[in-house]
């Protein structure tokens, strides 16, 4: 693609993703008005009992004041400083780190406690506030830019459409009960699968990597789960190796595509995943990866037997997953990275240009990231068309990253995701000569009248 073809694309995306704004979606300001008071009733009893643990007395004396149980930069200093705590986590300029991961591993109750505080006020005051502030006559307008990003990924606001909770599902559950669709319809949601390692693999051509998502059969994250836990008969159909699937995909094999190595890996693998501590392990700690049988028991039993060793079995396989099971990957990324430097930009295979400082990282995962948006953009432009070529009652009414989100007319739905179905996965690699590879898309739906937190999946059309 040229620039005037990236150009038309961001036009057309602009002209599509604004009637999607006038749409909006139905928001249910009661339920809103009153879910607010109930969090803030809630927070109150949570933050009196929190002043009265010995944490917080022992934080209060040695401060000489009340603290700000909500400032980080005061908590890093009490937990690190005063009480000496080794963090879990630190942060890029060395200190230690208060995010949620970093202080759920200090295995504090009290932190526990401090971090549901504060994710019922974030709740309330970043995702409930703004649906009550920014609705309309009963209906929210998000704001969908394509001019923020230094990636030419899009971005939201007033609301921010894009980072309303979805992994969490305490938090999905309150925020997403206050959206609907109009009366009578039904919120679909349709997702591309693995996007960005697919369209990954048409900049490097990896043979290994283009084996694997083209071949049905094989399974990268079960494969990197049996060497990284040493399990010789990998089943994915049992719940404890699924686990261990997820854990390798989420802990390993996606840090690494984005640039992250073996030594926070490993941390990953072990203590968030595995459970394991990083002190003296003992044959009880972790998950189980058999029945009756904990990862550590089964690490100790594989010749591994504390932290230190599962750090350098990381480092093995890191070495391995770059060296020899995907050493075209490695060797794209090495390349990219000295023409950037030579040239001091970056194009897409979607007509677009990055330049500027960038580190290695963000050189490789630019034009990854930009590219895998616009093939979610070129598809919400061509089923705006459609719906409005077809007379639809049906309407196009948001976009996450790589999901596009319907407001679908229940007479209208099968021809919907017909088309969607056609378009997402046969007509764009036909219009993108450069998509080398199958793509696929999931879809999720709600019932007719129900919020957005109660979709479920449903199959699309082969």
């Amino acid at each position: 693609m040229n620039a005037v073809e990236a150009y038309n694309l961001l036009h057309q995306g602009i002209l599509a993703l604004s009637r999607a704004e006038a749409q909006g979606i139905r928001v249910d300001i009661e339920y809103v008005q009153n879910k607010k008071q109930h969090l803030t009733r809630k927070i109150e009893r949570m933050e009196a009992k929190f002043h009265r643990s010995t944490l917080y007395k022992h934080w209060a004396h040695s401060s000489g004041k009340n603290p700000n149980i909500h400032s980080n930069q005061q908590l890093a200093h009490f937990l690190y400083k005063t009480k000496k705590i080794k963090p879990a986590k630190t942060t890029e300029s060395g200190q230690g780190s208060t995010d949620e991961e970093a202080l759920l591993a200090l295995d504090i109750p009290e932190m526990e406690e401090l971090l549901r505080i504060r994710k019922f006020k974030k709740i309330r005051d970043t995702y409930l506030d703004a649906f009550e502030r920014e609705q309309v006559d009963g209906y929210i307008h998000p704001s969908f830019n394509l001019h923020l990003v230094r990636t030419f990924r899009s971005s939201s606001d007033k609301p921010n459409f894009q980072n309303i909770p979805k992994r969490d599902r305490e938090s999905m559950q309150m925020t997403r009960r206050a959206l609907f669709p109009r009366p009578g319809h039904q919120l679909l949601e349709i997702d591309y699968s693995g996007l960005e390692v697919k369209i990954a693999a048409c900049y490097h051509q990896d043979p290994k990597m283009l084996e694997y998502i083209n071949d049905p059969s094989t399974d990268m994250h079960g494969d990197m789960a049996a060497q990284i836990f040493m399990i010789d008969k990998f089943d994915r159909s049992k719940p404890e190796h699924a686990y261990l699937r997820s854990a390798a995909k989420n802990g390993f094999v996606f840090p690494e595509f984005y640039g992250d190595y073996y030594g926070n890996c490993a941390e990953a693998l072990a203590v968030k995943w595995g459970e394991i501590p990083k002190e003296h392990w003992v044959y009880s700690n972790g998950v189980l990866v058999e029945e009756g049988r904990t990862l550590a028991k089964h690490l100790i039993g594989q010749g591994i037997y504390n932290y230190g060793e599962f750090v350098e079995h990381i480092k093995k396989i890191e070495s391995h997953f770059w060296g020899r099971r995907f050493k075209h990957y490695a060797r794209w990324k090495n390349t990219w990275w000295e023409q950037y430097q030579e040239r001091g930009y970056i194009e897409m295979k979607t007509g677009f240009r990055c330049s500027g400082l960038m580190s290695k990282n963000d050189c490789i995962n630019y034009p990854v990231q930009g590219a895998a948006f616009h093939c979610l953009l070129w598809s919400f432009i061509q089923l705006d068309e459609e719906m409005r070529k077809r007379k639809w009652r049906t309407r196009l009414i948001g976009q996450i990253h790589d999901a596009i989100i319907f407001d679908v007319y229940p007479d209208e739905l099968e021809q919907v995701l017909e088309v969607t179905q056609q378009v997402t996965c046969k007509k764009l690699p036909e219009a993108w000569k450069w998509i080398i590879v199958p793509l696929e898309v999931d879809a999720e739906l709600c019932d007719v009248d129900a919020s957005w937190a109660d979709k479920k999946s449903i199959p699309m059309p082969v």
